[in-house]
């Protein structure tokens, strides 16, 4: 027996998938809001002004624009939320400089929560596969994902459709199939079952 992967609906990885765009919108707005209050400040540079001006720009163009490319081009959202890690780096490094300890930490703590979020989107971009090996089963999640070895999975039940899995710990994970599985899949899972939990059919 091969090793199968199957590709599943996660709905965290759904979730995460909805709310991208409104993150990288909160993100803009953040970076606009900031462009603006520092505007008419004495010290503020004209230069870093248009630079956050543009960057919001982008980044509300590709949230309003481009409805499905963020899912369609992993590439480009993550290059956009990496771009916001180090704004808000950046800013939160300068307001501790200039001693504005609230906003510096609030800024910190932003390009700390988008770095988690950079961290599952490139995970979620990694494919969202159910996996049988002859170890265990392995189910994708967010921020990583599990490994269930045969002697933690108390029964399988595969339909051609979706996947239910009991553990041996009584938890049920249900799954969707993006695809419905072949013939051949499902008689390869049923031999995975026969085989390592003892199922006779």
């Amino acid at each position: 027996m091969n090793a199968l992967s199957l590709p599943i609906v996660h709905p965290a990885f759904e979730k995460l998938k909805r709310s991208g765009k409104w993150l990288h919108f909160i993100a803009g707005l953040l970076i606009l809001t900031h462009a603006l209050t520092h505007v008419h400040q004495q010290e503020s540079n004209s230069l870093y002004f248009w630079c956050q001006l543009i960057l919001s720009l982008d980044i509300f163009i590709l949230v309003i624009a481009g409805k499905n490319i963020l899912i369609q081009l992993p590439k480009v959202n993550l290059f956009f939320r990496l771009v916001e890690i180090l704004f808000f780096l950046g800013i939160g490094i300068v307001m501790l400089w200039a001693d504005k300890w609230v906003t510096g930490f609030i800024h910190l703590g932003l390009s700390i929560a988008y770095c988690f979020l950079f961290y599952c989107e490139r995970t979620l971009n990694s494919g969202e596969l159910l996996s049988f090996h002859h170890t265990g089963v392995s189910i994708p999640g967010i921020p990583e994902s599990r490994f269930l070895l045969w002697s933690n999975i108390n029964d399988i039940e595969p339909r051609y459709d979706s996947i239910h899995i009991e553990t041996s710990t009584n938890k049920n994970l249900n799954f969707d199939l993006r695809k419905n599985l072949s013939f051949e899949q499902l008689e390869q899972i049923h031999e995975f079952c026969r085989h390592y939990l003892g199922k006779s059919s």
